[in-house]
């Protein structure tokens, strides 16, 4: 249509929530299907939160606030930073979005003209190069595999770093693959980003909290200092205080860059919702505990999901550090044959046919930039979760 931007022909619409709605759509239909497509936590936003929030709404808190967010909710970002990360940031080098995925686009927009480079390792969240895409920048991809964890190695990053690299685009715990970096790894990867001054650091800590067993989380500025003036360092309240439908992400970074998107969200959003902002301040600054009980929980499905999925023929699923994903090869089961005759050429039919065979529904590796592979999301109860695996191996067992 040629009314529409030509922008919109370098972007591809998200496979996750497309999966996620078809599979509304067949539960409406009186389909019985399990819905593993969506990255949301299944817990409830703790009491806490939402007291917070009602207590707000009846101060009156529901104007317009600052574009950058409210000064509380800055000064507990920067307190958070310091208490969890070690990382020392003022209220004024903070900002405040509309979801995490707000703040990274508008760090986008503030920094990329044509043909400058972002440099993205595979596999990757599905929205990362639409908007990079979208912004006037070109994805460059750092390949990992399945044998490193789907972990970057520093020889990876240094090939994929060319003079119109931008960004180093970094997230641990990876989603889609769960993989999450060691101080030792992450050490490795800053070196390489110390011998090229022109790259910065945007670093995605959504699934910060979400690290199993003995896993320490770190972040790429606390492992090496000197990048602390070429890093932006995103996280949210999403994902650890089960806040995803309160769409409030944050950010902290040099001065000059958070005025400039400052100054982009000014002109496109203005600021995030009142009522959501104070409960974002409750959430960094009070109870933390319930963090930990749910961390327990999902380790134990990741376990089970990790477990059942290598028991199912021709699968092959690594067992990640964090977040609730996991992301398994379907590599051996391409050129097999299901029931009905049709044969598995990609990842892609893979899932279609187990949607329509055995009714789960997943999210297949193509739009992560890694194949064949399928993403599974664990954030839903242990009892559906063995279901949906015990009709992964069903799906698996039948294909001729």
């Amino acid at each position: 249509m040629a009314f529409l931007a030509d922008a919109l022909d370098r972007v591809k619409p998200s496979a996750t929530i497309a999966v996620a709605q078809k599979a509304r759509e067949l539960q409406a239909q009186g389909r019985d299907v399990i819905g593993l497509g969506a990255g949301e936590p299944d817990f409830d936003t703790p009491d806490n939160i939402k007291n917070a929030a009602i207590d707000a709404i009846r101060r009156g808190e529901t104007k317009y606030t600052p574009v950058s967010g409210i000064m509380p909710l800055r000064e507990a970002i920067a307190k958070k930073f310091k208490r969890e990360n070690n990382l020392d940031y003022t209220p004024a080098q903070t900002i405040v979005g509309t979801g995490g995925k707000q703040v990274l686009f508008n760090a986008f927009m503030a920094t990329l003209n044509p043909g400058d480079e972002v440099v993205i390792p595979t596999p990757y969240w599905v929205s990362y190069p639409e908007m990079v895409a979208i912004c006037g920048g070109t994805p460059v991809f750092a390949q990992t595999g399945i044998e490193s964890g789907f972990k970057l190695t520093a020889e990876a990053l240094e090939r994929a770093i060319t003079p119109r690299t931008k960004w180093f685009l970094f997230n641990s715990p990876s989603n889609p693959s769960g993989a999450a970096y060691t101080r030792e790894e992450l050490k490795a990867l800053t070196d390489v980003l110390m011998r090229h001054p022109h790259v910065w650091v945007l670093t995605d800590d959504m699934y910060e909290h979400l690290v199993y067993g003995d896993f320490t989380f770190t972040t790429p500025a606390e492992v090496e200092p000197a990048l602390y003036e070429r890093t932006l360092t995103v996280n949210g309240v999403s994902k650890a205080y089960a806040m995803t439908g309160w769409r409030i992400g944050y950010a902290a970074g040099p001065l000059a860059l958070i005025k400039a998107m400052d100054m982009i969200q000014g002109q496109q959003t203005s600021g995030a919702c009142s009522v959501a902002q104070w409960a974002a301040v409750e959430a960094l600054n009070g109870p933390q505990d319930f963090i930990h009980a749910n961390k327990a929980v999902f380790q134990g499905r990741r376990d089970l999901v990790v477990s059942m999925l290598n028991q199912a023929r021709g699968i092959k699923c690594p067992s990640p550090e964090g977040a609730f994903y996991v992301y398994p090869s379907c590599e051996a089961l391409i050129g097999k044959t299901t029931k009905s005759g049709k044969t598995l050429q990609s990842d892609q039919d893979f899932v279609t046919e187990l949607l329509e065979q055995e009714g789960v529904a997943v999210v297949h590796g193509a739009p992560f930039g890694s194949s064949p592979n399928f993403r599974i999301s664990y954030a839903t109860s242990e009892t559906l979760l063995e279901e949906a695996c015990a009709r992964i191996q069903r799906f698996c067992a039948s294909l001729d």
